[in-house]
């Protein structure tokens, strides 16, 4: 009852929704429609949009093969490239006067971080099997106990600290934004605008780098 509420109000009383959810949305129909309008309008050789998405894309596949594998790169690409794009859209959002960046919520970076953490899981276990759990042995049998708990604490981790990275360099933009926009409104905030631009692209590569490195020592051999 209570997802069913949240939907309405979306529609209905969107000033009652948490404002990241509004742009989470906005950033995800931006995505949408961009790719739409890329796919009615391929062409052999390729130009304007087309041309930066192709680069995008192929820049992301290139970064999933190169870690993870052609096999299992090309079968995950799907989500470490939605990843990759869905972050980079809400960082640049907040760069905009008067918008907001989803990643700037802990709420959106964990709904991104928990689906990491548990398709690393999902696509181990069905690439070893039971076999899976000697990741978590370490190299010497008679410290495997130890070191279960020790990789299983750090497994656990992951999403947090995911979350938290993103969240925390988002939001610390945001203040630095208002602070100096505040002591001098064009000079400075200019230049931070111009470090906010990097950080967002960094923060978004951080993010599907390790992404791609939890996802590549799942599906790798254990020795």
């Amino acid at each position: 009852m209570h997802e069913e509420k949240l939907l309405l109000d979306i529609f209905i009383n969107p000033e009652t929704v948490p404002h990241f959810v509004s742009y989470a949305f906005l950033a995800s129909l931006l995505l949408i429609t961009i790719s739409l309008l890329v796919r009615s309008s391929i062409k052999l050789v390729p130009t304007g949009v087309q041309n930066v998405m192709e680069s995008i894309v192929e820049s992301l596949l290139n970064l999933a093969e190169d870690n993870i594998g052609h096999r299992w790169g090309e079968h995950l690409f799907p989500i470490l490239g939605t990843l990759a794009l869905y972050i980079a859209t809400c960082n640049f959002m907040g760069l905009i006067p008067g918008f907001y960046s989803a990643t700037s919520n802990i709420n959106n970076n964990a709904a991104m971080a928990i689906p990491v953490f548990l398709a690393t899981h999902v696509y181990g276990v069905r690439v070893h099997g039971f076999s899976y759990l000697k990741h978590f042995m370490g190299p010497i049998w008679w410290l495997s106990p130890l070191m279960f708990v020790i990789e299983g604490i750090g497994h656990l981790v992951r999403p947090v600290t995911l979350s938290v990275r993103l969240f925390g360099n988002m939001a610390a933009k945001h203040i630095i934004l208002l602070v100096l926009g505040s002591l001098a409104p064009w000079i400075i905030p200019t230049a931070i605008l111009a470090l906010g631009t990097l950080v967002s692209i960094i923060q978004a590569f951080v993010f599907t780098l390790l992404a791609t490195l939890y996802l590549a020592g799942a599906v790798e051999e254990a020795h």
